[in-house]
Formats: structure tokens, sequence, C-alpha cells
């Protein structure tokens, strides 16, 4: 295995520990797709999380600013579902430290929050850390609420890019990630060959 791996050996990674299924899926926004990626499955197992987590940090330190600035970088996940790469990101990094945001449940608009007693300072340098990006509606909304509140976003990081037909652009923000995974994708039963050929159908909730 390479200090960073290959594309090759990250999907190996993730159909050898089952994150990577091939079928026919729909998504809670309706799209249909023969792929479903879960990185959590992957991240249970401790080489994989180490593997992942320190090929996405080399792939961050390649970047003159971002190496320059490490020990003064936050790494802020979206949720709780990138958490376990944000971490390991920071370790392999040895950043500053780690925080994330959450949707509030007290709110009819559920609106985007940090965990309680967690500030950030105006200024601060901020790596945004996920496992997918795939909608990307999560990231960007993160993005949007991290400036707003003063903090700089110097670069997104994920381990799998896996764009949809709505998948946004992050315009000139330096991306990185280990694989590009391009999954089909159908936007509603009615142009689905899956469902036209009668492939059973797996609603999956994320």
């Amino acid at each position: 295995m390479n200090i960073v791996p290959t594309e090759e050996e990250v999907v190996r990674i993730l159909k050898e520990t089952g994150a990577l299924r091939i079928g026919h899926f729909e998504y809670p926004n309706g799209l249909h797709s023969d792929e479903y990626l879960q990185i959590p499955l992957a991240m249970r197992y401790s080489q994989h999380a180490r593997t992942l987590s320190v090929g996405l940090s080399r792939k961050l330190r390649q970047n003159p600013e971002i190496r320059a600035a490490i020990s003064e970088l936050s790494i802020v996940a979206p949720a709780t579902a990138g958490l376990p790469v944000a971490y390991g990101v920071c370790e392999a990094l040895r950043s500053h430290q780690v925080y994330w945001a959450e949707r509030g449940e007290d709110c009819a608009e559920r609106a985007w929050r940090f965990r309680q007693f967690l500030e950030q300072v105006p200024g601060e340098r901020v790596v945004l850390v996920d496992d997918i990006l795939r909608t990307g509606k999560n990231l960007a909304e993160v993005k949007e609420y991290v400036e707003s509140r003063g903090a700089q976003v110097v670069a997104l990081a994920v381990v799998v890019y896996q764009p949809t037909p709505r998948t946004p652009s992050f315009g000139d923000l330096p991306f990185y990630y280990l694989a590009k995974l391009e999954a089909s994708y159908r936007t509603s039963a009615e142009n689905c060959e899956w469902c036209a050929r009668g492939v059973p159908l797996e609603r999956v909730w994320v």
C-alpha cells in the first residue's frame, strides 16, 4: 500500500469492507443509482481508517499554504458522519482541533449550529473534511455557515468524490479526494433502466 493509496487501492478497501455496493438503489432525494457507498463501514477497521485518513492528510500537505498553517488549522466536519475521517486527518496532520456542525432540533428550519461550548475565532482557518462528497448540500451549507461566523475555509477534503447531476461547484476552493467514483444516476423511476429490467430496488437512508 502506498503512502497515498491509489484509487484502485481505495476501491478495493471499500468493496472488501462492504462500504461500496453494486445494485439498484434509491436515495432519499429520489435519485436512482447502481452504486451505494457508506464510508463508515470501511472506517470500522483501524488499519483501513488509518490508510484513508493518512492518505487524505498527505494530499492536504502537498498544498504549501496548508502545510505552513497546520498547527493553527481547525478540521470541521458537517455533522457526525464525517467525524471518523476528520479525527483521523487531524491526528495525521497534527493540526489544532476538530469540531463539527449539526442541525438543530429545536426549530422548524433545523438551522446549522456548532456543538454547545464550541465557538469559532474570527479569522480562524478551517479545512472542511467529510467521508464523501455526493450531492454536496451539507458541505455547501456548512461552508456558508462557517464563513458567516468569521472563519476562512481554506480547503475541502473527502475520501470519495461521487458527484451527482445536482452536485454544486465549490469554485476555486482547493479540493482533495482519494478516489472519484462515477456512479450512474437516474432522476426518477420513469427513466430508470434498472426499474424497467425489474432489478430489485433497495431504498437507502443517506
